[in-house]
């Protein structure tokens, strides 16, 4: 699928920014829009490393910021993946959108962050944020998750697990995106969100498998 295809679709601030890096849209962005993505679907999307999850992400969250629908949330479940987000989002969209980085102070409710449109924290930040009442958090229409599959994680999948069922509840309205590279029970976890599955097996470099021995690498 050309980029152009989906010119009318969204904004033309976006289409343009979008336009200087990528003319083609990857296997599971497509499957994405024709899910509705680009209608707020939300969207439980499965896909190899390096397959451009989080362009998906990024055309939920910008239209909706800049047709003015609502704020975006991007939760991730470490500090170093949110700083790198935060400064690629930055570079891309930093003229056209407001974008904060909050992954400091848990006991506080971030009032500044109302000023924000695209506001990417840690899943134990945003957890406080829920717990302080943060009153802006009335104004997300998107919510993405990178690494849901975290929410198997005997550590971090309760705090994960209780966000979400929180988030769902306080904002029945909004789309929610969930990444992942690898679910194992991906059917249920998009029913529990209330979201479409995407699956995608695409990769930009092949993915060959083998058995090393004494120096020897033997692929199957």
């Amino acid at each position: 699928m050309e980029l152009k295809s989906i010119k009318n679709k969204i904004p033309d601030e976006l289409y343009k920014i979008l336009e200087q890096e990528i003319t083609k849209l990857r296997p599971a962005q497509e499957k994405s829009i024709k899910k509705g993505l680009l209608e707020g679907k939300s969207l439980l999307v499965c896909t190899p490393t390096a397959s451009g999850k989080t362009l998906i992400a990024e055309l939920a969250a910008l239209k909706s910021i800049m047709e003015k629908k609502g704020k975006a949330i991007y939760i991730v479940p470490l500090k170093a993946l949110a700083s790198e987000k935060f400064r690629d989002f930055k570079r891309r969209y930093g003229k056209t959108a407001k974008i904060a980085l909050s992954i400091g102070e848990i006991d506080s409710s971030d009032p500044y962050l109302a000023e924000y449109d695209l506001i990417i924290a840690t899943a134990e930040k945003m957890d406080s944020l829920l717990r302080h009442n943060a009153p802006w958090l009335s104004g997300v229409k998107t919510i993405i998750v990178d690494e849901i599959h975290l929410l198997n994680d005997h550590e971090r999948g309760p705090t994960l697990e209780i966000l979400l069922t929180i988030l769902k509840q306080l904002l029945k309205n909004a789309q929610i995106i969930g990444l992942s590279a690898t679910i194992g029970n991906a059917e249920e976890l998009a029913e529990w969100l209330d979201a479409d599955l995407v699956v995608d097996d695409w990769r930009p470099v092949k993915l060959h498998k083998g058995i090393y021995l004494d120096g020897k690498i033997e692929f199957y």
